[in-house]
C-alpha cells in the first residue's frame, strides 16, 4: 500500500527527550520528514540518521522542516543510540511497531518485530509528498536528497 499523495497517518510517540511528540503538532509550522527505522542495533539506520542529523538544523532553521525518526525500540535503547551516534535530534519510540505498521509496515526479524525502513516527506496539510520504502535494509534516502526535494517545491530534481 502506497501512501504517496495520501493523508499521512497521525501519531503521537514518546521521545528520547522525555514527553511526547505528535505529527499534527510538528507539521503546523512546516513540512515534516518521518523516518521509519528498524532498531538501535541497525547500522544502516544509524548511517541514514547521521545524514539527516547533518542537515536537520539547516532544514529546521531555513525551511521549518522537522525530522521525526521513528524507531521500533523502547526509549532507553534509543537514548543510547542517539548519544552513541551524536545525533542532533530526538528519536521517537515505537516499541510495538504500531506507527511503523501504518507507514512502511513491519516484519519479524532475529531482533523481533521491526519496522521496514521508510522515508516520508509530509507537507503542512498532512499529505505524503515523497515515499520511499526499502527493498533491502541498506536501501535508504539520505538527508541531503530530502533537503533538495523540499527546497524544490517537492519536485525530484534528479528524476530523469
Amino acid at each position: 500500500m502506497s501512501l504517496h499523495n495520501e493523508d499521512a497517518p497521525e501519531f503521537t510517540l514518546e521521545t528520547t527527550a522525555g514527553g511526547e511528540v505528535s505529527l499534527a503538532d510538528r507539521r503546523e509550522d512546516g513540512p515534516v520528514v518521518v523516518l521509519i527505522n528498524r532498531g538501535h542495533w541497525c547500522s544502516f539506520c544509524a548511517e541514514q540518521l547521521q545524514t539527516f542529523s547533518e542537515v536537520a538544523y539547516d532544514l529546521w532553521f531555513n525551511d521549518d522542516v522537522d525530522i521525526l525518526p521513528v524507531v521500533t525500540d523502547p526509549v532507553p535503547e534509543l537514548v543510547e543510540m542517539r548519544d552513541r551516534f551524536d545525533l542532533d535530534f530526538q528519536l521517537l519510540a515505537d516499541p510495538d511497531g504500531e506507527v511503523a505498521e501504518q507507514y512502511s509496515g513491519t516484519e519479524e526479524t532475529s531482533h523481533g518485530r521491526t519496522g521496514i525502513a521508510g522515508t516520508y516527506v509530509i507537507d503542512t496539510d498532512g499529505v505524503v509528498r515523497y515515499e520511499q520504502v526499502a527493498d533491502h535494509p541498506a536501501d535508504r534516502t539520505y538527508g541531503n536528497w530530502v533537503r533538495y526535494f523540499v527546497r524544490n517545491d517537492f519536485e525530484d530534481v534528479f528524476a530523469q
